[in-house]
């Protein structure tokens, strides 16, 4: 198993700090004669930017669905903080914030009320809940649109929103698929700033197919083919070479297939 150190490096996006610890040793995935993962052995150290890199099937989602609980796996071990998604599904659960690419949002809410509806899904109650609303609004520059309705917000700021409600609670880990699929220069940017101030306050998994965005966001990163692990290390080696598209192999970097 290839394991690296905290990062070290300020300027980087990554710096040593609160945060889970991730662990995944010889961990393995089949449905059926289909193998989604095989063998993958990683470890994201507490408040690194830590980057899930692959092509269309190549074991992302999947990977993910082990990490929240959705799925458990066929063989080997993942763990979050010791504890294990398969065997105690909800205190793992508690420590994560997920934003999918696809933000998954009720149209019928208005902006601030959408994220009363979901602190109080985290067990936030009281002066804790609006606090955790007022930042949130705040941090994702929301204010402006706080009481208009979901269903009539813009890509980008469903995004935004999307993000605000993963980290309400404020999560040990906090995972995001995509964040900036179908967002203008603009708006990538403003995303990409909120998550590099995460830095050291929680522990990032960056699923994305955005090279760009890995170097920027990631001190370490996974590449998945097929559900192998084929690269593994520091982002600026790994993904600064001449042609880091050759790590792809013959799978073109895109949205990944939806697993069995």
């Amino acid at each position: 198993m290839v394991t690296h150190p905290p990062a070290e490096n300020p300027a980087s996006g990554n710096a040593p700090g609160k945060g889970a610890h991730v662990e995944a040793r010889a961990l393995g995935r089949r449905f059926g004669p289909h193998i989604a993962l095989e063998n993958i052995s990683l470890e994201i150290q507490p408040g690194e930017g830590f980057g899930l890199l692959g092509g269309n099937g190549a074991g992302k989602t999947t990977f993910i669905r082990l990490l929240t609980g959705l799925l458990i796996p066929s063989s080997g071990t993942l763990s979050i903080d010791g504890l294990s998604p398969a065997q105690a599904p909800r205190d793992v659960q508690a420590r994560i914030g997920y934003a999918p690419e696809t933000p998954r949002l009720y149209p019928e809410f208005r902006v601030r009320d959408f994220l009363r509806f979901a602190a109080g899904l985290r067990g936030l109650a009281g002066a804790r809940r609006r606090a955790a609303v007022d930042e949130a609004l705040t941090r994702f520059g929301l204010e402006d649109v706080a009481r208009r309705g979901v269903g009539h917000l813009s890509r980008g700021y469903s995004q935004r929103l999307s993000l605000a409600q993963a980290l309400l609670h404020a999560p040990a880990l906090l995972v995001v698929d995509e964040p900036t699929s179908g967002l203008d220069p603009r708006q990538r940017q403003a995303i990409r700033a909120v998550l590099a101030e995460l830095s050291g306050e929680c522990t990032l998994l960056l699923c994305t197919h955005d090279l760009e965005e890995a170097r920027a966001l990631t001190r370490h990163c996974a590449v998945l083919r097929r559900g192998a692990l084929v690269a593994l290390g520091e982002s600026p080696a790994l993904l600064g070479g001449g042609n880091p598209l050759a790590l792809f192999g013959d799978e073109s970097p895109g949205r990944e297939a939806t697993a069995p």
